[in-house]
């Protein structure tokens, strides 16, 4: 049994524990507020660029781009976007998992996060690249990803390239989702699937009887539009990847501290008892020598 000394040392050492959860707590909340705050903020560009681009490839006739030609074979590239830090719950262990089901043999891998690199080395899989994950995200970082993407898709054996990354959806809910990023798909098909807030920002293609023209050709504004595009939407993946890191984390330190707290209530309660039997048989004992001597 548990001195009363040993109890001490335990409630100091969980007190200093919740200390440090609660300071990470309060720091991931504040961090938190900005990545949901950015994320919401990129999305309706996102979709008005889906929608434009539906709107061009309508009318580009027989256009041909090495990132919107199918191929008949090769492998799969999954982008595999996680965080360079842990404690934040089981926010990676629900995004590998995701990956751990694709086929090893029939998939190469891009790793964006140091708990992605170390799921590929670990699972002894194919790496194509790998990168880190900042806390802020810059537009840089997610062009030098997708510039590398691009280039394994159209010079090396890549029939198809997907993101795995997890989607911010609430500060409680974040999902792991897989999304096809080449070749680039039916734009309208990607516009359907986005969410029914996020779809009211984007315009009705012949509202008030609009009718778009491009110059020079809807050719030259595709091909010029698709890398910024490709771009732009690995900028998203990756603030969304954020605001859910931050959200997850907060809420993983909160627990964590609710639960140190609550130790540290049952570890004071037993110290309470310890100590009050230790008193009591004090007293036991000087009544005992009272009576013996009497």
């Amino acid at each position: 049994m548990p001195s009363t000394r040993d109890i001490r040392r335990r409630i100091k050492s969980v007190k200093s524990t919740a200390q440090i959860t609660r300071a990470m707590q309060m720091v991931a909340a504040s961090r938190m507020r900005r990545a949901q705050q950015t994320a919401l903020a990129g999305r309706p560009y996102v979709n008005l660029m889906n929608h434009i681009l539906s709107e061009v490839s309508g009318n580009t006739g027989d256009f041909r781009h090495p990132l919107i030609e199918r191929k008949e074979a090769g492998k799969r590239l999954l982008v595999v976007v996680s965080t360079d830090k842990g404690l934040c719950g089981a926010l990676n262990t629900n995004l590998l998992r995701e990956a751990a089901r694709v086929e090893a043999d029939q998939t190469r891998f891009v790793a964006v996060g140091r708990k992605a690199s170390q799921f590929v080395a670990r699972t002894q899989r194919d790496l194509a690249a790998e990168y880190s994950c900042p806390d802020e995200p810059r537009f840089a970082d997610a062009r030098a990803i997708s510039r590398n993407v691009m280039e394994l898709f159209q010079n090396e054996d890549i029939q198809r390239v997907d993101l795995l990354f997890t989607n911010f959806k609430s500060t409680l809910v974040q999902n792991p989702q897989i999304q096809p990023f080449l070749p680039v798909e039916e734009f309208k098909s990607l516009e359907a699937g986005l969410d029914d807030e996020a779809s009211e920002s984007v315009p009705e293609a012949n509202a008030d009887g609009l009718e778009f023209q491009f110059e020079p050709t809807p050719s030259a504004v595709l091909g010029a539009l698709l890398p910024h595009y490709l771009n732009y939407r690995l900028y998203q993946v990756l603030l969304e990847c954020k605001a859910s890191e931050h959200s997850a984390r907060m809420v993983a330190m909160k627990s964590a501290t609710d639960n140190a707290n609550q130790l540290i209530k049952d570890l004071t309660l037993d110290y309470n008892k310890l100590r009050q039997a230790g008193i009591t048989n004090e007293l036991l004992e000087i009544s005992s020598a009272a009576l013996a001597v009497a």
